[in-house]
């Protein structure tokens, strides 16, 4: 991805970010961009200062992530935008040594994910509407998944998955009209984590690799 932007340059990439149109006082996906900055440098610091403790990262992670998402005026537009065929994942950061990654995901009315696992830890922060999550457990007599809680998430609030805390479910958008946009903060590179999907009805399971939706990448670092 990295090559990608140097071979379009950064007028290029200017140029895809002004798209969303200027305000008096200048592009709207920037206004606030050092919320966004300011996230990823603090979970730099704390991916560092935990190493792979789990539980120090999910509860002072969460905190972080419920900052980020108390307020609603960071996000650049290319980043949440719908698409009418299927859910949009678009990757934010990257940390370099693939420690974490962060991504906006974007629902249309009535869009969900197959029932999937991650095999990474993982925070959801709720932005704008809101998501149904469904829990699936493995029924240990039988070998297949089944339904188990059921949750919804609102702007503000904060759940997390794991393979140590649940890691196995299905997430819809909850609004019929309207999309409705989350952050997720994974434990790797998500976007290149072979991964499962399950289909609960015949007992079969496959493996997939996400990617992301955006190309090229916002520039956070732009004032």
């Amino acid at each position: 991805m990295a090559s990608t932007l140097e071979q379009r340059g950064p007028d290029h990439h200017a140029a895809l970010l002004a798209r969303t149109g200027p305000t008096p006082n200048g592009p709207t996906p920037l206004c606030q961009i050092s919320r966004l900055r300011q996230f990823i440098a603090d979970f730099t610091a704390l991916v560092q200062r935990a190493g792979n403790e789990e539980a120090l990262i999910l509860r002072d992670g969460a905190s972080l992530l419920r900052g980020l998402v108390a307020q609603d005026d960071w996000l650049p537009e290319i980043c949440a935008a719908a698409d009418p065929n299927r859910y949009q994942q678009h990757l934010l950061w990257c940390d370099p040594l693939e420690r974490f990654s962060l991504v906006s995901f974007v629902w249309g009315p009535g869009q969900k994910t197959p029932v999937h696992d991650h095999t990474v830890w993982g925070l959801v922060g709720m932005l704008r509407g809101a998501e149904i999550e469904q829990h699936y457990e493995m029924n240990l007599a039988t070998g297949q998944f089944v339904p188990t809680t059921r949750s919804i998430l609102h702007p503000g609030e904060v759940a997390a998955v794991s393979p140590t805390l649940g890691d196995v479910h299905q997430v819809s958008n909850a609004l019929p009209d309207r999309p409705s946009i989350s952050i997720h903060v994974y434990g790797a590179n998500i976007g290149a984590v072979r991964r499962h999907v399950f289909d609960v009805a015949t007992n079969t399971t496959k493996d997939f690799i996400s990617g992301y939706s955006s190309v090229p990448l916002p520039n956070v670092w732009v004032h």
